[in-house]
């Protein structure tokens, strides 16, 4: 017995087309080169969100050393004074501090030193 794809097939482009909306030229308009777009796009973005959770924790990491070495240590030495003084501190909450709390900020490198 055949078996037709027709309103599978269609659900199927339709998914592909909707998600390809906003694309340029054929990229949203013909199924083909919708279809390759947002695979690639999926990709992109997967692999993305990945990548964002990296480049934070260099933000946030470049941030404490910036504001350690105006105090007279270096990052490596604060992280390891810190770890030798049981302070369980992440490093956003850190850099968090560093600007919007600077007195506090002294303060606690002040105590590892």
């Amino acid at each position: 017995m055949r078996v037709k794809t027709g309103p599978y097939r269609r659900r199927r482009h339709k998914k592909i087309l909707k998600m390809a909306k906003g694309y340029y030229q054929r990229r949203h308009s013909t199924y083909k080169n919708a279809e390759e777009a947002v695979r690639r796009a999926l990709v992109y973005a997967y692999r993305d969100r990945k990548v964002r959770k990296r480049e934070f924790r260099k933000l946030w990491i470049t941030r404490i050393n910036a504001a350690v070495r105006a105090l007279g240590l270096n990052y490596s030495n604060f992280m390891h004074r810190l770890k030798e003084n049981q302070i369980n501190i992440n490093r956003k909450m850190l850099s968090e501090l560093a600007i919007r709390a600077p007195e506090t900020f002294r303060k606690l490198v002040e105590a590892v030193k």
